[in-house]
């Protein structure tokens, strides 16, 4: 576990790099490139969950005054676990207060997510929130094992299990001790990881572990909101839920909360879902 731990801290250390005309887009003038290693996982797929690390450390990177509020990401194609990826961030606005940046991970000449970043300079204002309240602490669920996180988990339900149950899930998550300005990378790293099994929970006989068996997912596109700041290494309570599962896609959506239940961050998915006939 802590191999990983160190293995994806890595993954989120990008070096700046320089990249010669012919291999920047079209319209990047003035464009900022980097680059990351990839995670060393079992498979040869990139996690698209390190892509979204990588593309908010990248954001961060370019814009340093200010931070992500919002970021919503496609991924046309699967990413190769044995090739780099490369971040171009190209400025398309930035002001005082807001900013608007347009990143493309690549590898090679393929397109593997191509995001928008909103970003926002601190400021003031009235602070309020409408939110169910959390329930319970962190301690009383049950500790669980996800294979892609490499800290600590606990959940009341297991996401493994084939019997049916409500388009719902909840867990807590906690990282060892981090710098706080990798903490939006690391949350996003974990919200790309159950939603799908989430949309699943209702289908008897199916969970995730059903994927490349059962069925075939990849996810389509993710977006996230930062509505305040946060930290990975307290306990963070990722409440998720699924409206919808059809026409071979899934959807889905939730919220990240500390334990005192402050809302801090919200998240969205839409996967391929298509079952075997």
């Amino acid at each position: 576990m802590s191999d990983m731990w160190s293995d994806l801290l890595a993954c989120l250390d990008l070096k700046e790099i320089a990249v010669d005309d012919d291999a920047t887009s079209a319209g990047a003038t003035g464009a900022l490139y980097y680059e990351g290693p990839n995670q060393q996982l079992e498979y040869h797929r990139i996690f698209g969950g390190q892509i979204l690390a990588q593309l908010l450390s990248a954001a961060r990177l370019a814009s340093p005054d200010k931070t992500v509020k919002s970021l919503h990401t496609v991924f046309p194609r699967e990413g190769r676990a044995d090739q780099p990826v490369r971040y171009e961030v190209i400025r398309r606005h930035e002001g005082r207060s807001f900013g608007t940046l347009a990143i493309n991970a690549t590898q090679g000449t393929e397109v593997v997510a191509s995001a928008v970043a909103s970003i926002h300079a601190p400021e003031e204002g009235i602070d309020r929130q409408t939110v169910d309240a959390v329930g319970g602490a962190a301690e009383q669920s049950t500790p669980r094992e996800f294979g892609l996180i490499p800290w600590e988990v606990r959940a009341d339900a297991d996401l493994d299990s084939t019997a049916t149950g409500p388009a719902e899930f909840q867990f807590w998550m906690r990282t060892p001790e981090v710098d706080p300005t990798l903490a939006p990378a690391l949350a996003a790293y974990a919200t790309d990881l159950t939603l799908i099994g989430t949309a699943l929970r209702p289908v008897d006989g199916i969970s995730h572990v059903g994927n490349g068996t059962q069925f075939l997912s990849a996810v389509t596109s993710h977006t996230l909101w930062f509505h305040r700041p946060l930290r990975t290494d307290d306990w963070l309570l990722m409440r998720q839920h699924s409206p919808i599962l059809a026409n071979g896609r899934a959807f889905g959506r939730g919220d990240a909360l500390t334990e005192d239940g402050t809302l801090v961050a919200s998240f969205a998915q839409e996967a391929l879902v298509r079952f075997r006939s």
